[in-house]
């Protein structure tokens, strides 16, 4: 429908532009008309056909590899960057409960430490590990 519309007013615009192509009483002829919009139409086929499609950016996501290999290797290395910074405490409650899956009860008795602090150093672990992963991929580590 667009394109219609974009062709009318491209016609529209060149018979105004080219008062010669009026007939003696005034009018534009027909034919001139419907050859000026054919070939602006045909003009805007080619157009179309001559460049290279462009991907919206909606549809890029659903082309991205879902096991791609080298990208899981390098969120692994920011993963592991960032859990290093963190203190020790954090650091070995998030391994413990994420990485060894183990419970919170389990986690509690390897580091002799009350479920409550499990939890608590496990919420607060990864509040610090989601800060400390933002300022890697910030470029001015601000």
């Amino acid at each position: 429908m667009q394109r219609a519309e974009d062709c009318l007013q491209e016609t529209l615009l060149r018979a105004w532009r080219n008062p010669e192509a009026q007939t003696h009483n005034g009018r534009w002829s027909r034919a001139w008309l419907f050859t000026v919009a054919r070939h602006i139409a045909i003009d805007s086929i080619r157009a179309r056909e001559a460049r290279v499609p462009e991907a919206s950016g909606e549809r890029i996501d659903r082309h991205a590899a879902r096991n791609d290999a080298i990208q899981q290797l390098l969120d692994a290395h920011e993963v592991h960057e960032a859990l290093t910074s963190l203190p020790e405490h954090f650091r070995t409650t998030l391994v413990e409960i994420y990485f060894r899956e183990r419970s919170v009860a389990e986690t509690a008795d390897i580091l002799k430490v009350p479920i409550g602090t499990v939890k608590s150093r496990t919420f607060y672990g990864l509040q610090a590990l989601r800060e400390a992963l933002a300022a890697r991929r910030r470029p001015d580590g601000c």
